[in-house]
């Protein structure tokens, strides 16, 4: 979009900080973070400089799938608190001029919501239509293997759809079986989805981050069925071209706008979660003209280091294909829509030991990196202990993992018997969802200052060193750069709306390039490995500012070449304002 400072949306200039409630602060000691353990560290969140906390689901739930299974929209669950602690916290943060957004997650429900327990109790409930309810394959007996309506795989592992006794037909849940979809097609379902928001709006809440909002929309036929997908595993199939961006997608996304946020658009924050959308898709979900989303998160440049096997069949980054996917996505939005930026959340390991060093660098590559995400065009998103320079937890057993994902997918390999036990594990240690929901490192104490009960989730024993209370303490810390890196995209406007330019497209450890707004460039430069690179970046360079860098004395051009030490950032500004 080609925005001034003075038209542009307040989203351009904001950082977004993720809670995972579940782990950021217990303040009762039951060993589950809280919303009063938010209270408590909301100052943390006024140091760093964030604009918006996005909290993770704090619904009422069965927590099948911490959270994202969720069984009453308008109540807190009670590990997490009440509905008066969720209006102090965001009283509180509002307060500190921090807005908030919460987790949206309606493609599926729990199946212990009043709406499915009602659409199961018989196939001539008001609310079967509600849900996916199909009969088994034709010339199939009910409840056998192969019987299921489709032979799509669940993302959880296993057949989408479970079959129910008490009614002889499947439901259908794209993840968990305990995770039933809600059927979209139904515009009841849809106007009870929307009333829920405006509810949610007339709390106080700034806005949305959906849930795999793009999986809402199937492919249907006329007859009601529902296709095949081609053969993957065994009898499996990939479904996903039947229910990834499906026919009304768009349609629902504009009847959502029109519905729940005219007329109060402009302080609040949309932002899809949109798995397998390409820049094209994005394009279309974030055009302002269309009404739609604000920005939607990608997942390609998360899957450039998923091997042959999949995601826990983990392979080194090829850095020229990071910056051919990043780019692409600068480039194709760069005059229609916007970017979210985002390394970590709770569905990702940790970055530092994903693609930087979490040993000797530590401190470098996670500033790096940081650097890298930020000073692109987009809104950067902080996920909890991020700006820490937290680090996977490096688990060595399979007792050690909580995540479902995690668990399904060893007990499908052990069962399969193609997968190696100690590659199982590898994969695990270097892939898994845990890696981001250990607890929050506040201090050197026992538990990290997390909790003085037993956390749900082990500590990742390197808190004695990495925790907050030792990252403020260091002025150099990865802490402090990320405050530098808020606050730089806060008051400059080339950070914020700059256009960007890739260099050294095919250089494989070294990251570079340009924001430029009004006469004032930027250059970034950012070392993806362990030893010296010495890259050239032309004459212009030489006597250019140092706005920020990751050492404390940073790296500087000469006669057009600069020489990066090990996993360093720099930020020069050259130029001088116009206008």
């Amino acid at each position: 979009m080609d925005l001034t400072p003075d038209d542009a949306p307040w989203w351009t200039g904001a950082v977004v900080y993720q809670i995972y409630p579940r782990s950021f602060q217990d303040s009762d000691g039951d060993g589950i973070g809280d919303l009063r353990g938010v209270l408590q560290r909301i100052d943390h969140l006024v140091e760093l400089g964030v604009d918006v906390v996005w909290f993770s689901p704090i619904y009422r739930s069965p927590q099948d799938d911490n959270g994202y299974d969720i069984s009453d929209y308008q109540d807190v669950d009670p590990l997490f608190g009440t509905l008066a602690d969720l209006d102090e916290v965001i009283g509180a943060l509002h307060d500190r001029g921090i807005k908030v957004v919460m987790d949206l997650v309606v493609n599926h429900t729990s199946d212990e919501h009043p709406w499915f327990v009602e659409s199961r109790s018989s196939v001539d409930s008001p609310k079967r239509d509600w849900y996916w309810w199909r009969p088994a394959r034709p010339g199939m007996a009910p409840g056998t293997p192969g019987a299921e309506p489709t032979n799509w795989g669940s993302f959880f592992s296993g057949p989408t759809w479970e079959y129910d006794e008490a009614t002889g037909e499947y439901y259908l849940h794209l993840f968990s079986r305990k995770q039933p979809d809600l059927n979209w097609e139904n515009p009841q379902v849809r106007q009870a989805v929307y009333a829920m928001m405006r509810w949610w709006l007339d709390r106080g809440v700034d806005g949305f981050r959906m849930d795999v909002i793009n999986l809402i929309s199937k492919v249907v036929a006329e007859d009601g069925s529902l296709a095949d997908g081609p053969a993957t595993t065994g009898a499996l199939g990939d479904g996903s071209a039947q229910y990834m961006h499906g026919p009304r997608l768009h349609e629902y996304l504009q009847e959502m706008h029109h519905e729940v946020f005219d007329g109060r658009r402009d302080g609040l924050l949309l932002v899809g979660e949109t798995p397998g959308a390409t820049v094209e898709d994005g394009v279309l979900f974030t055009d302002p003209a269309r009404r739609e989303l604000d920005m939607v998160f990608t997942f390609e440049h998360v899957g450039l280091d998923h091997g042959p096997g999949g995601k826990y069949d983990p392979r080194p980054l090829d850095l020229r294909d990071l910056k051919a996917v990043l780019g692409r996505w600068q480039a194709g939005l760069a005059d229609v829509g916007w970017n979210s930026l985002y390394w970590d959340n709770h569905d990702q390991p940790r970055i530092v030991s994903r693609f930087g060093d979490d040993g000797e660098y530590r401190r470098e590559s996670a500033s790096m990196l940081a650097t890298v995400l930020h000073l692109h065009r987009g809104t950067p998103y902080v996920y909890q202990g991020e700006e820490l320079g937290m680090t996977n937890a490096h688990l060595t057993s399979l007792d050690d993992y909580r995540d479902i994902e995690a668990l399904r997918y060893a007990a499908e390999a052990r069962t399969l018997g193609h997968v190696p036990e100690e590659r199982i594990l590898a994969g695990l240690a270097a892939m898994s969802r845990d890696n981001a929901r250990t607890p929050v490192q506040w201090d050197a104490s026992p538990h990290a200052g997390f909790t003085t009960g037993r956390p749900w989730l082990p500590v990742n024993p390197n808190h004695r060193h990495v925790n907050a209370e030792a990252e403020r303490a260091d002025p150099s810390s990865v802490f402090h750069h990320y405050r530098r890196l808020i606050a730089l995209r806060h008051d400059d406007p080339v950070v914020r709306l700059g256009d960007f330019t890739m260099l050294l497209p095919d250089h494989e450890h070294v990251y570079a390039f340009t924001r430029a707004l009004g006469g004032v460039r930027l250059l970034v430069l950012g070392s993806f490995t362990g030893d010296e690179q010495t890259v050239e970046v032309g004459p212009g360079w030489d006597d250019a500012e140092v706005v920020l860098g990751n050492h404390a004395e940073p790296a500087r051009p000469a006669a057009g070449a600069v020489t990066l030490r090990p996993w360093e950032a720099v930020v020069l500004r050259a130029g001088t304002p116009t206008g």
